[in-house]
């Protein structure tokens, strides 16, 4: 494979759980160096048990190995002297230093930003925060399910107003999307650094995510007005919406030119009469019929099988897409020839994970393992020069497994 985009650089991250890990594993899959340090326990999300796919799988942890695939591991008791001695040697060596600890924990370690950003002038400094680096709750815990799905407003949202609680949101969903925003923003920084010679300060939140996946929603508050929460189908636009078919399948019509798009999907489904029907003559009047001109297409869509409508749309240029699930994803003939899903081969155990949303040069990235816990310790000790008997006496004191 080619030299990665991110080739030669060294990223040192001190992270958990999901969000930051995973941008830690985009920037490895592009080539960085990325060297993982855990505490003598380990990440608690080693031991996280959620819908089959974590430590109650009986299997490979495929959320473990999705956040932290290619990196190295050193575990480490950063409470230590030698311990933090350890982090420095690494930080002194590295372009990027990665971490989900809030701002006061950082501090506490002497890892803030004003300490590193003297001892360390060219170091890209990259937090990923639950609610943001200032403000009385930059040092409050958070989760994406708390600071993305509930407090960014998510959850408000999507739940139909006729429920008792809010929907719950699906695993990590906030988590992988900040996760892009922070591999995005030290991109940036690194691309800086070569302009300028200095590093830079980079902080991506959870709730700030949620507020740019909202954008929409906020510019119409932001104008004053309240959002519309989820409701099921508002037809204001016929042709903008889901319908069932005669098997109980749904396709969804997105034909944001409504115009452009009505007389051939009139001609398409056999109703050349609905054409010039003047109650739908343009976006207008369409609009001011949205009940009767939907009825019209509910028959006819309901008329048909899902298959018969996904062949009939597709005589159409026009954007429109069945609804699948994610079972179905995976034989998605698009899916397949864009190698969206990748096989990563661990010693001769083999198993899949999505390959992300980013390729270069026509190319996903080469899928490699995730590290057992602490599996590098020793070897990465040894290229920052350490003898074994230090080593030994790491171990010996507690410093290192």
């Amino acid at each position: 494979m080619e030299q990665g985009a991110f080739e030669g650089v060294r990223v040192v991250e001190l992270a958990q759980w999901v969000f930051v890990p995973v941008a830690g594993a985009l920037l490895a899959d592009w080539g960085a160096d990325v060297v993982r340090i855990e505490k003598l326990e380990g990440d608690p999300y080693r031991g996280l048990a959620t819908q089959g796919i974590g430590a109650d799988s009986g299997g490979v942890n495929l959320s473990l190995a999705m956040a932290n695939r290619g990196k190295r591991s050193l575990a480490i008791d950063l409470q230590t002297p030698k311990g933090a001695t350890v982090l420095h040697e690494l930080l002194a060596s590295a372009d990027v230093f990665l971490t989900s600890l809030r701002p006061g924990a950082l501090e506490r370690l002497g890892l803030g930003t004003e300490e590193l950003r003297a001892r360390y002038p060219r170091l890209v400094y990259a937090r990923g925060l639950g609610y943001g680096a200032r403000g009385p709750d930059a040092d409050q815990p958070g989760y994406d399910a708390s600071a993305f799905f509930a407090r960014g407003g998510l959850a408000h949202i999507l739940t139909p107003p006729d429920r008792d609680h809010p929907i719950s949101q699906r695993g990590a969903m906030g988590d992988r999307n900040a996760a892009m925003g922070l591999a995005f923003g030290i991109a940036g920084a690194l691309l800086k650094r070569e302009r300028t010679g200095r590093g830079s300060d980079v902080d991506v939140s959870l709730l700030a995510t949620a507020m740019w996946t909202l954008t929409s929603d906020l510019l119409t508050a932001l104008q004053g007005q309240e959002p519309p929460r989820f409701a099921g189908r508002m037809m204001v636009n016929p042709l903008m919406g889901t319908y069932r078919t005669k098997d109980d399948r749904h396709v969804s019509l997105v034909f944001l030119q409504a115009d452009r798009y009505w007389p051939d999907l009139c001609r398409a489904l056999g109703r050349d009469d609905l054409i010039d029907d003047p109650r739908f003559a343009d976006i207008a009047t369409r609009g001011q019929n949205a009940a009767e001109c939907t009825a019209e297409l509910d028959a006819e869509f309901g008329s048909r099988t899902f298959t018969e409508c996904k062949e009939l749309l597709a005589t159409l240029d026009a954007p429109w897409a069945p609804v699948q699930s994610v079972t179905e994803l995976l034989d998605d003939p698009q899916v397949i020839a864009n190698d969206y899903i990748g096989e990563v081969d661990a010693d001769g155990l083999k198993y899949r994970l999505p390959t992300g949303s980013v390729q270069f040069d026509g190319q996903p990235p080469e899928l490699r393992r995730a590290p057992e816990h602490g599996e590098h310790t020793e070897a990465i000790l040894l290229e920052l020069g350490y003898e074994w008997d230090q080593i030994t006496e790491l171990a010996s004191e507690g410093v290192i497994p």
